[in-house]
């Protein structure tokens, strides 16, 4: 797998181990937000481990903070949050970095439909804009449908596999399981 042009294969663990934590985010279903640090802490933790100043891992946090609306819950702990603000912020976690390759498990899963719709469209402009690959397991047809690409998944095999057309017929009994937005990392 190459990225940025990059041969994967061909790194050593610790060079790997640099890739992920410098250009590759994942957003994970289950959230993974430390229950001590506030939203804030938690989303610029990975640009403090990467040697950041606080002041600048902090500036950027609350840009990405921004970007998903939940700059008003920065100073919150975890567990005083719902669900879809949790898994607001750990998107934001997970575009902190402005990686090349974005990995999302159910990225909307747990969030009401407006703020599906806003986490959608980022994904899409940051696909679109900011050349970010994102490859994102999702139920939702109509997050699948906004996609470059749609591998839809039967029993563990694979259904159908390409480019997502709209007059495209739905395989009967395959449920969505990933899309992918194509950037170009």
């Amino acid at each position: 797998m190459l990225l940025e042009g990059v041969d994967l294969a061909t790194l050593n663990d610790d060079q790997r181990t640099i890739i992920r934590r410098e250009r590759m985010g994942f957003i994970f279903q289950s959230f993974n937000l430390l229950p001590a640090f506030t939203a804030e802490e938690n989303v610029a933790l990975p640009l403090e481990l990467g040697g950041m100043a606080s002041a600048e891992a902090r500036r950027r946090a609350a840009d990405s903070l921004k970007q998903v609306s939940m700059s008003h819950r920065r100073d919150h702990i975890p567990s005083t949050m719902s669900g879809g603000e949790q898994q607001r912020v750990a998107i934001a976690r997970s575009l902190v970095m402005r990686p090349a390759l974005l990995l999302a498990d159910e990225p909307t899963g747990n969030l009401d439909s407006a703020n599906g719709r806003q986490v959608t469209a980022l994904l899409r402009r940051l696909a679109t804009q900011e050349e970010q690959t994102i490859v994102m397991v999702t139920h939702d047809a109509n997050v699948a449908a906004q996609a470059d690409r749609l591998v839809r998944l039967c029993d563990g095999l694979v259904a159908t596999d390409g480019e997502v057309e709209e007059s495209a017929p739905r395989v009967r009994g395959a449920p969505v399981r990933s899309c992918l937005f194509k950037g170009i990392g």
